[in-house]
Parts: structure tokens; C-alpha cells; sequence
């Protein structure tokens, strides 16, 4: 069999409302005659069938990372809250360390206070204040930065109120010092701004309140939002001390890294720092130059697709446009930038137009062609091509536009897979999230821009004389091994992902 080429028609979701669904409007000869002749099935593409917290849409980034790893693969907040969940937080070896150093000390809790998700979630830091009291430790201080930005911009008197319940239900826990997001977490190196957090945290300076509450109502009564709160002290047990423990409970790297750096790096050039030692613990890896303990480091994804294709001896292309080229690339192959031995890559250029509605069909014309091209050359064995239309245009959301898009990519999927099957070889035909069939809000009538949490379609195109039938509770990452499987390639163990033929008969 060759090539088995892996189309991806990019924010193509399933969905059964016809109003505002440019998937169900848009003539598709090609894509119904697969669905009706060949096995095809919906897989899972949002939430924690990716990696993803329950309930979040997928994305384009994640999509290929499962699709390509063969494996859920589990972004830091999923990993993280999973672990509060299930209790094993408790067996984290970078936390109960930093525990245990703190016996006798202060250990210090410092992030945003948030449940956002974004870059924290207030379940993490709760569940580092009940690993605390069980490790036996008296002296616990919270550092709370406020958000007000990926939440409503005055909502931190509730994330107090609930923090406060939280210290009465536990037995431990204070607010030492607050401050706005604006200062703690600076990431572009405006100095003078973290500077002020960290003159806070280790000294005390900057304003005082008697209680966490009160430095709130102080900054809004200046006209401050949670973002912007001036760093202020209510506890100055609380400051930050030679032989401290610090926990910073940030998951996202970006805003975590400069106050990191101001506690850590003993080359720091930003702003004069106390020579003061403290066992520092972040969540994630903030930067790997950075020698502190992890208690979440990142996923290697080692034997992925394109490694597995590739020490196998076989040859691989990546083709895509502009606009998704880093997806069949660098989120394919689990986030590394170089190719495989025998991975060819094509780049097609997007059209330089100002938004895609103007231009739905894209570069697709041109993929197509390209696709083909290389197809005739019988140079492949695995061919991963991604199709952008229905995504980028149905971000713009306007509806004929989409539905075009959509028309546009049948044509194009038509043609490839027919010459696919008639050089004698297998297309596995998918997409990696949802869009294009949701492009109005039921709720308000207006355009639906976002992805949608919606299954998307996955057909086995083969003409070899068998018959098969496909599981029907599949998600993005059983995609890999259900193409090792037609290749007659074992599946790794890091590829936890299982093929999607359930039943093959010749």
C-alpha cells in the first residue's frame, strides 16, 4: 500500500443543527460518496479526549499533537487538575520536597489567584494548602496576584472570600501580600515593574493593608483594578527569607518567568536583588535554563508518526499552506522543529488578503496540485496534508464564505484521494476540531467565530478487497495507530492511542 496519505481538513466538525452549519449547506459529491462507500465514524476532538480541560473546544495546535503522537497529550492545566482530582498531587516528588525543606522555615504559595485557567486555577493552590497541612507545616503564606483580566477586572474580593474559607477549612494559610498581575508577572522586561512585587515579597515595600480585603478595597477606592493592584504587604511575617521555600503555582512559562528569575538566577541583571537562598519549585518548566526543581515537567513525545515512519526506512511528505504548515510540521512531530530522516516538507503560501472570506478558496487549488504532483512521483509512503479553508474562513463568520470554503476542499479531497486510489493506495480522511458547522450562536443570532466542541468525521478510503468496521468511541490519537496498522508497522508503547479498525475481514 502506497502512499497512505492522512488528510486533515482543518475545523470540519459533525454537527446535526442545519441552521448556520456551512458543513451541512455546501454541496460535497466527493466527501458523501466516502462517507456512504467507506468506513468512516466521528472521533472525539475537544476536552480531555485531547489533553484539554472537560468541555474546552479543541484547537489546531492540539489537534495535530494527538493526531501526530498517536497519544492523549495532555496540556500542563489538564495534567495539573487531573492530579488534584485524583489525590496524586500528594506524591509529587518537587512538591513534597519543597515541603520538606520548609519544615521549620516559611513556605511561600505564590501565583495568580484565578480561576481562569489560563495561567493558574485556584483548585491548585487549595490543593497545595491541604499537601501543607499534612506535611505538617505551620508557617504557609499565600503571595496572591490578582487577574481581572482573563476574569471579570474586580472579581478578587470573591477569590478572597472563597481563599479565607479554604485557610478556616484546612487549618492553615495567610495572605501575605497582594498585587496586580501588572507587576508580578511582567514579560517584557519592564523591570522597574517586577522590581516593586519583589521589593514587596522580600521587604515589605510598597503599601500596607490589615487584610487582604482591605488591599483590595484600598486599590479600587484609588480606581486600581485587580490587574493593576500597587504591590501591598498585610503580613510582614509573610516576607520572603534566607532558607524559604517557594512554590510558584503558575502553569503557563511566559509571566512566571521574570520573578522566577529575580529569586533564581544568580546572573540577574534586571534590578539588585537580597542575596537571599530559597528553594524554589515551579509548577512547569518556565524555561530550561532555568536549574529549579518542576513538579509537572513538560511531555517528551518520543516515538511519534513521523519517528516511527521514519526508522522504519520510509519516506514522508508534510504539505500545507502558510497559515497551517506549522501544524503538519512542528505540532505533528510533537513539538520539534526538525524534520525526520526522509520527511519532506512543501510550504504553499497563503494569499496575502486581509481576511480569508474575501478569498475562501485559499491556497487549497494550489495544495491540491502540489499534493498530486508528489503523489505521481511514487517518492512517499505516508503523506500528511491539512486543509485550512473551513477553519480560517470560518473565523471570519461570515456564512457564504464558509460554505464556499467547504465546497472548495471537496473538490480538492476528491481529487487527491482519487488519485491516491488509483496508484493503489489508503487515505485516512479527518479533520482536527470543529468550526465550519457552527457559524451562528443559537443564543444571540449573531456570527459564531470560535471552534465548537463538535466530533469530527474520520473515513478509511481503501480499496483492497476487505471489509472493515471502525469503533465508534475513537478519538484524535487513535488515528497514528490505525495508520501503523495498514502499514504493517508494530505501534510503540509510548502510543497509547488504539487503532480505530475494530473488525477486518478479506
Amino acid at each position: 500500500m502506497k502512499p497512505l496519505a492522512i488528510i486533515i481538513m482543518d475545523g470540519f466538525g459533525i454537527s446535526l443543527i442545519a441552521e448556520g452549519n456551512a458543513i451541512a449547506k455546501a454541496k460535497k459529491p466527493n466527501l458523501d460518496r466516502f462517507w456512504k462507500n467507506y468506513p468512516t465514524t466521528a472521533l472525539s476532538a475537544s476536552g480531555l479526549a485531547v489533553g484539554l480541560p472537560r468541555g474546552q473546544m479543541g484547537n489546531s495546535e492540539v489537534g495535530h499533537l494527538n493526531i501526530g503522537g498517536g497519544r492523549i497529550v495532555y496540556q500542563d492545566f489538564t495534567k495539573i487538575s487531573l492530579a488534584v482530582e485524583q489525590g496524586t498531587i500528594a506524591e509529587n516528588k518537587a512538591l513534597r520536597l519543597a515541603m520538606e525543606k520548609a519544615k521549620g522555615k516559611r513556605l511561600h504559595l505564590i501565583g495568580l489567584l484565578s480561576d481562569g485557567g489560563v495561567h493558574s486555577h485556584n483548585t491548585h493552590l487549595y490543593a497545595l494548602l491541604e499537601m501543607a497541612k499534612k506535611a505538617g507545616l505551620d508557617n504557609v503564606f499565600v503571595h496572591a496576584v490578582l487577574d481581572g483580566r482573563d476574569v471579570p477586572p474586580r472579581s478578587a474580593l470573591g477569590y478572597f472570600h472563597e481563599l479565607e474559607d479554604r485557610f478556616r477549612q484546612i487549618g492553615i494559610g495567610k495572605v501575605a501580600t497582594v498585587s496586580g498581575r501588572y507587576y508580578t508577572m511582567d514579560r517584557d522586561k519592564r523591570w522597574e515593574r517586577v522590581e516593586k512585587s519583589y521589593r514587596c515579597l522580600t521587604d515589605g515595600e510598597g503599601l500596607r493593608a490589615a487584610t487582604a480585603r482591605d488591599a483590595v478595597q484600598d486599590a479600587y477606592s484609588r480606581g486600581e483594578n485587580d490587574e493593576f493592584v500597587s504591590p501591598t504587604l498585610v503580613d510582614s511575617d509573610g516576607l520572603i527569607q534566607d532558607g524559604d521555600s517557594i512554590i510558584f503555582f503558575n502553569f503557563r512559562p511566559d509571566r512566571a518567568r521574570e520573578i522566577t528569575r529575580a529569586f533564581v538566577d544568580k546572573d540577574f541583571q534586571g534590578f539588585a536583588t537580597k542575596p537571599i537562598r530559597v528553594f524554589y519549585t515551579c509548577m512547569t518548566q518556565y524555561d530550561a535554563t532555568l536549574k529549579v526543581p518542576v513538579a509537572f515537567p513538560a511531555q517528551d513525545l518520543n516515538d511519534t508518526l513521523g519517528q516511527v515512519i521514519s526508522r522504519a526506512g520510509l519516506r514522508q511528505l508534510r504539505i500545507a499552506e502558510t497559515e497551517k504548515y506549522a501544524h503538519v510540521t512542528y505540532f505533528f512531530n510533537g513539538g520539534k522543529e526538525e524534520p525526520n530522516p526522509g520527511e519532506d516538507r512543501c510550504l504553499i503560501p497563503s494569499p496575502k488578503v486581509a481576511t480569508y472570506d474575501l478569498m475562501p478558496e485559499m491556497s487549497a487549488l494550489l495544495v491540491r496540485d502540489e499534493v498530486i504532483r508528489r503523489i505521481d512521483s511514487g517518492k512517499y509512503d505516508l503523506i500528511v496534508l491539512n486543509f485550512a479553508n473551513p477553519d480560517m474562513v470560518g473565523h471570519t463568520g461570515i456564512f457564504d464564505a464558509a460554505v464556499k470554503a467547504v465546497e472548495v476542499v471537496d473538490g480538492c479531497v476528491g481529487a487527491v484521494v482519487d488519485e491516491i486510489l488509483k496508484k493503489g493506495g489508503c487515505v485516512l480522511l479527518t479533520a482536527d476540531h470543529g468550526n465550519a458547522e457552527k457559524m451562528v450562536d443559537p443564543a444571540t443570532g449573531q456570527p459564531h467565530t470560535a471552534h465548537t466542541t463538535n466530533p469530527v468525521p474520520f473515513s478509511l478510503i481503501i480499496n483492497d478487497g476487505k471489509k472493515r468496521c471502525l469503533r465508534e468511541d475513537g478519538i484524535l490519537a487513535d488515528i497514528a495507530p490505525t495508520a501503523l496498522q495498514l502499514l504493517g508497522i508494530a505501534q510503540p508503547k509510548a502510543m497509547t492511542g488504539k487503532s480505530l479498525i475494530k473488525t477486518e475481514l478479506s
